[in-house]
């Protein structure tokens, strides 16, 4: 394992360091654009992750710094199997007129032949997600928020995989940022919003009162996921997820005897 191997980012963020640290380094922040979590706010806490279809992770906290500094790894069964243990590290820092620049290091690579590849699947995961915490501390910042996760595999492509998308959401193809859509997926309420998200492998929908985000991401076969933020008090989390899932089950059944990318 290499520990050399780093990727970085850095974001402007509209939001004081304190309502970044909320965000950055709670349970209900994270949860609040990128996947559910539970934190234990401490040097050596635990952590849980749900990414969805039961796929669930756990780790420690390896860095407690309140308001300046976060981060976590340790990320199970890292020793056992041959899953890299990734670690994460956030650096909160003020800036003059009340908004904050955080500082993103992700490390614990492992030393493989397709290091390229997997740098850019995190790479534009991570961007996906940073703009889900921007368009959160900017629209949504303070309000109660449930993170709906649903994930699948199918043996299409990208290119194959994103018009079926765009039928089952009622669009007539790829929308462009700015656009204003309704989605009407079946079994859901109709979904009105501005395109906040539109890159090859994401497509996201910011509503009044929710963000969702679309993806497919892969070569020959690929990822497919709905990943969805609800900012109001009455959300039924499990009925949801079932339902969310059980759409993209729908779009994308399993292909037989294929086993989904890591």
């Amino acid at each position: 394992m290499s520990q050399e191997r780093r990727m970085e980012k850095e974001v402007v963020l509209d939001a004081t360091p304190e309502q970044v640290w909320e965000a950055i380094a709670t349970g209900p922040g994270i949860t609040a654009w990128f996947v559910p979590t539970e934190v234990e706010p401490r040097e050596g806490g635990r952590m849980r992750q749900d990414f969805g279809s039961g796929f669930e992770v756990a780790g420690h906290v390896t860095a407690w710094e309140p308001g300046q500094r976060f981060g976590y790894g340790g990320l199970e069964p890292a020793e056992d199997s041959e899953r890299p243990n990734y670690a994460f590290e956030f650096l909160v820092e003020g800036r003059a007129g009340g908004s904050t620049v955080l500082r993103f290091v992700q490390s614990g690579f492992l030393d493989t032949g397709d290091w390229a590849g997997e740098y850019d699947s995190f790479d534009t995961g991570w961007d996906l997600f940073f703009a889900n915490l921007t368009a959160y501390l900017r629209y949504f910042a303070g309000r109660p928020a449930h993170g709906v996760t649903a994930m699948g595999y199918t043996a299409l492509d990208p290119q194959q995989a994103w018009p079926i998308f765009h039928t089952a959401l009622g669009l007539s193809g790829q929308p462009e940022l700015g656009d204003e859509v309704t989605l009407t997926p079946e079994g859901m309420p109709p979904i009105t919003g501005v395109v906040d998200v539109a890159t090859p492998q994401f497509l996201g929908v910011r509503a009044a009162d929710a963000l969702y985000r679309f993806g497919a991401e892969g070569s020959t076969g690929c990822g497919i996921s709905a990943y969805h933020y609800f900012y109001r008090e009455d959300v039924d989390v499990d009925a949801a997820r079932t339902a969310w899932q059980g759409w993209l089950s729908r779009l994308f059944p399993a292909p037989e005897h294929a086993e989904a990318p890591r």
